[in-house]
């Protein structure tokens, strides 16, 4: 069975999903880093110029997104369950008010100028204004949200209150009972305050979300082990991409395929991949693209969050 390789790298919260996820699964994994900001000259001809964090591998194949990482994650092994059967719609719907709703309001949050000062202390001062410009290029020109961190703080209690009275009330120790892609989806948010003593008492502040937080932890991050971005790149080049899903394609705007095509987020790194379309599902949208490094690589996306248009 071919490796699943994470792109990542460890502060990113996004990837600490995706590490949790894989914890939660039980699963191997390889860990590939990558540079926090662009370039990012060996995770680019994998993906055709998706720079978000993570990005998992599997051979030739190339999963873009959490919430599509996921669903790979789960056809890899179906227990325990991501998506708990009778709970597929509210779970996957909780997962994508988290990403729209909680992460801006943690980013805000975390980058407010009390919590930058400590988050990179030590760092040089250039280096702290190439990240912040790398992350303003990053959430430029599309439709995230852009809080405030005034607004920010003004709505965290909200957020948060009603967060502790659901666990204070749910019969099992997660948010809908069964640890499920929900859990995961709002940990990272999480998880991203905890890492300075500015943002900390955030989450902290609150015990019946401490305890669920601990909860969650718990899970690891399963069996790593290192891989070099070359051999990477070296495992794409020497296979070829998976047979494409079994699901009748159906795209309702027209697109056929052997389209070319772009695809590209809609709410920040909004960067277009060009590529030929293969297939389009419900979930997932997969196009095939070329790189002299790595050879044909077969580039999946959700659906949900992402613009198709023509090339």
């Amino acid at each position: 069975m071919t490796d699943l390789i994470l792109h990542h790298y460890p502060a990113s919260p996004f990837a600490e999903k995706t590490r949790l996820l894989l914890g939660f699964k039980g699963l191997s994994w390889r860990s590939v880093l990558i540079p926090r900001m662009l370039p990012k000259p060996d995770l680019i001809p994998l993906t055709g110029g998706y720079r978000k964090t993570p990005v998992l591998q599997i051979g030739a194949d190339i999963y873009c997104d959490t919430a599509l990482i996921a669903r790979r994650l789960e056809a890899q092994k179906s227990s325990p369950a991501l998506f708990p059967p009778g709970q597929e719609l509210v779970t996957a719907s909780f997962s994508t008010w988290v990403d729209s709703v909680v992460f801006p309001h943690s980013v805000a949050l975390v980058f407010q100028p009390e919590s930058i000062a400590v988050r990179f202390a030590g760092m040089p001062a250039e280096a702290v204004k190439a990240f912040i410009a790398d992350r303003a290029a990053l959430f430029s020109g599309g439709s995230a949200t852009r809080l405030s961190a005034e607004q920010a703080r003004h709505q965290w209690p909200t957020i948060m209150g009603r967060l502790n009275q659901q666990l204070a009330h749910e019969p099992g120790d997660f948010l809908f009972g069964a640890p499920s892609v929900a859990d995961f989806s709002l940990f990272h948010c999480l998880w991203f305050l905890k890492a300075t003593p500015v943002t900390a008492p955030l989450v902290d502040a609150y015990p019946h979300v401490q305890a669920w937080y601990n909860r969650v932890l718990g899970f690891g991050h399963g069996a790593s082990s290192e891989m070099s971005p070359e051999e990477a790149l070296n495992v794409a080049r020497d296979n070829t991409p998976a047979a494409l899903p079994e699901e009748i394609f159906a795209e309702p705007n027209g697109f056929k395929p052997g389209d070319q095509v772009l695809l590209a987020a809609t709410d920040y790194g909004v960067d277009p991949v060009a590529g030929e379309l293969l297939f389009a599902g419900r979930e997932e949208l997969v196009i095939k693209r070329t790189d002299a490094r790595v050879g044909t690589v077969h580039v999946h996306f959700p659906r949900f969050g992402f613009r198709l248009e023509k090339a």
